[in-house]
């Protein structure tokens, strides 16, 4: 085994125990933290494939921006030191099965269109040339996702918000004469 070999191995096990103790830890902010150690994972994967823009547009968006859009929400709520719920054992069944599912889907498609071959062309990373596919409007164009990307971070943004409001003490009123 050689070096390369051993390097993204350490990273893809960073990348999976990482992910595996966000799902699975019961305190939200530990899941925070553990999320932010997969996605910098990530980051390295990147990063180890020679794509450096694309590691430097992972750790400014989804760490940078999207994990610490999470730990601020966590720190705004109520109860953000206190231990989930432990999931009922039906939700653990399911949840595992979905992941089994999701993964045999994954392989199947792998396998059937035949991934695992290297190409023989080099792979043009340059910041021009993504540059140039990503606000291009042409079939090879991915001006489309880019929207979408913004879109989504829009809805984090609101959904942050939305958590972090308190509510005051007018509508707390107002709210339990609807109940009466």
């Amino acid at each position: 085994m050689n070096t390369s070999a051993i390097i993204f191995y350490a990273i893809a096990t960073l990348i999976l125990g990482a992910a595996l103790l966000a799902v699975t830890s019961l305190k939200i902010f530990r899941s925070a933290i553990w999320l932010l150690f997969s996605l910098v994972g990530i980051a390295a994967l990147y990063f180890w494939m020679q794509v450096e823009f694309i590691a430097a547009i992972q750790i400014v968006v989804y760490v940078g921006g999207i994990v610490v859009l999470i730990i601020f929400s966590i720190f705004l709520t109520q109860q953000s030191g206190k231990e989930m719920a432990k999931p009922a054992t039906s939700k653990i069944i399911f949840s595992a099965l979905a992941a089994l599912l999701g993964t045999a889907f994954t392989f199947n498609l792998i396998n059937h269109y035949g991934f695992n071959t290297l190409s023989s062309q080099p792979f043009n990373s340059s910041v021009s040339e993504i540059g140039t596919q990503m606000l291009s409007t042409t079939a090879y164009g991915f001006i489309l996702p880019f929207e979408v990307v913004s879109m989504l971070l829009l809805a984090a943004m609101v959904g942050c918000i939305v958590i972090a409001m308190k509510p005051t003490s007018a509508e707390i009123v107002h709210l339990n004469k609807k109940e009466d």
